[in-house]
């Protein structure tokens, strides 16, 4: 059936092979870019920025005074006790990297796999990557007790010969968050050039046209910028797809290799891979619903891109429920009756309201997705994001502490109860978090403009006919890349 590109545009075409479009509004290259620009360039900053930027960083500074109370104090203002010698700094850091994933993911596996609905929020996932993994990479450096000598756990010479534990996981960790956070900045940086160069030619103030034409690498635009371009991000996104599985995985050995009841299991690895992914789109979802609100984005995030995140969030949350069961089942099965006393510890013991606010956030509310009509409702998907949030943080409460607090000798069992450091330092990661992401949104192109591009439809000049920019697949016309960028 024929159609034309403006029909394609309008959705007034009745092809069935566009009749579910990704940008919305009639939107063409040129509005594409005013849009997204216009947020940096030209809008001014609303009140409600300042407000929340005031609060956020208010946090921040009390997230440094809490750590400059600690190093001159020491670990004992937090909550630790007998047997209990993790808390809250454990369980912030796993959760802070888990939130990281979903940058990852989409902006990796979903651009290798070709799925084009990641376009329009890959660039928004990617910074939440980068500043997740500044919140989770405060906490193994704070916690170790003796904080000015944390550059043991790092492979350089020293006359000391003090040389860093290589089967520590402490030592893991430090490898693999710094690997993630290295490729992902890489990644985010990589993929945002082209989109620079465009604030960079559209800038009206000399200050900014100096800073965007620095960022932007010296971009014109060229046939040979967009080969190089796209070859590194492709590369770049071959690396970062396997890192989506091992830095979650070496995360929870830090649990996995230890003999503690409730640890020592094979589980964990695709457990944490899959709780990751499942808490990194909730958060994404939770950042995105009012951004997209706020700045007028909900014709180039449309429902369609919230209902795919959505599925995506039912499939791992169906996995994080599958693995929960499976634990239990490994314990019975096993037949090593502490084994299985640490998982009746869990469900009925003191931490039982932990484990079923957990149990009901990742696994009961998430249930909610298979109904369309839920699905693709801003007001309940948003609510159950922050659900997922909430109970994605508790279930590192609940694997760290509730095996801690019973362990093999029941005379030293202790019941952990945070400390107001313990909690302000939490408030504090999150005002970092959000601090970061305010000044992402305000200063920086929140949406991949030169992406988002590719999967809309132009005409051939020549023969009329429809295409996605995508499925050139790299040999796309200069005059049709340049299009509208500037």
């Amino acid at each position: 059936m024929k159609s034309s590109a403006t029909d394609y545009l309008n959705n007034t075409s009745d092809d069935p092979r566009y009749t579910q479009e990704l940008i919305l509004g009639g939107n063409d290259f040129t509005s594409i870019t005013e849009t997204v620009s216009d947020i940096v360039l030209e809008r001014k900053t609303p009140l409600a920025w300042y407000v929340m930027f005031t609060i956020t960083a208010g946090l921040t500074g009390i997230l440094f005074l809490m750590i400059g109370y600690l190093f001159l104090t020491g670990v004992g203002v937090w909550g630790l006790n007998n047997p209990v010698g993790w808390g809250w700094a454990i369980v912030n850091f796993v959760f802070w990297v888990g939130i990281g994933h979903a940058g990852t993911l989409i902006s990796a596996i979903l651009f290798l796999l070709r799925q084009k609905w990641r376009t329009s929020i890959n660039r928004f996932a990617e910074a939440m990557t980068i500043f997740a993994v500044i919140c989770a990479g405060i906490f193994p450096g704070i916690h170790v007790g003796r904080v000015w000598v944390v550059w043991w756990l790092f492979p350089i010479p020293n006359f000391q010969n003090m040389w860093p534990n290589f089967r520590s996981p402490l030592l893991w960790d430090v490898f693999a968050v710094g690997t993630y956070a290295t490729v992902s900045l890489l990644f985010w940086y990589t993929g945002m050039v082209p989109d620079l160069a465009t604030l960079r030619d559209r800038a009206k103030g000399r200050l900014q046209q100096i800073i965007y034409g620095v960022l932007s690498l010296g971009w014109v635009g060229s046939h040979r910028h967009w080969h190089r371009y796209e070859k590194a991000y492709l590369i770049l996104a071959g690396l970062a797809t396997p890192l989506v599985l091992s830095v979650h995985s070496v995360v929870s050995f830090d649990f996995a290799t230890a003999q503690l009841p409730g640890w020592h299991t094979t589980i964990f690895p695709p457990y944490f891979v899959a709780g990751a992914v499942f808490s990194g789109f909730a958060m994404v979802g939770t950042i995105l619903i009012p951004a997209r609100q706020f700045f007028g984005l909900k014709e180039i995030i449309s429902l369609h891109h919230l209902e795919n995140m959505n599925k995506i969030i039912l499939a791992t949350g169906s996995m994080v429920g599958f693995a929960y069961a499976t634990e239990f089942f490994i314990a019975w099965y096993g037949g090593n009756p502490t084994e299985g006393f640490a998982f009746v510890n869990r469900a009925f013991g003191p931490y039982a309201w932990a484990y079923w606010i957990m149990v009901t956030c990742n696994v009961v509310t998430p249930q909610l997705f298979w109904f369309k009509k839920l699905r693709t409702s801003i007001p309940v998907m948003w609510v159950l994001y922050i659900f997922v949030n909430i109970g994605m943080w508790f279930e590192r409460f609940v694997i760290t502490v509730s095996s801690l607090s019973r362990d093999f000798l029941p005379s030293s069992w202790a019941y952990y109860r945070p400390t107001i450091v313990d909690i302000l330092t939490f408030l504090g990661s999150w005002g970092l978090f959000f601090t970061l992401v305010l000044l992402f949104i305000r200063f920086l192109p929140m949406v991949a403009m030169a992406e988002v591009k590719t999967v809309m439809p132009i005409a051939d000049p020549h023969s009329g006919e429809r295409h996605i920019v995508g499925d050139y697949h790299g040999d796309i016309p200069e005059h049709v890349r340049r299009k509208g960028h500037k």
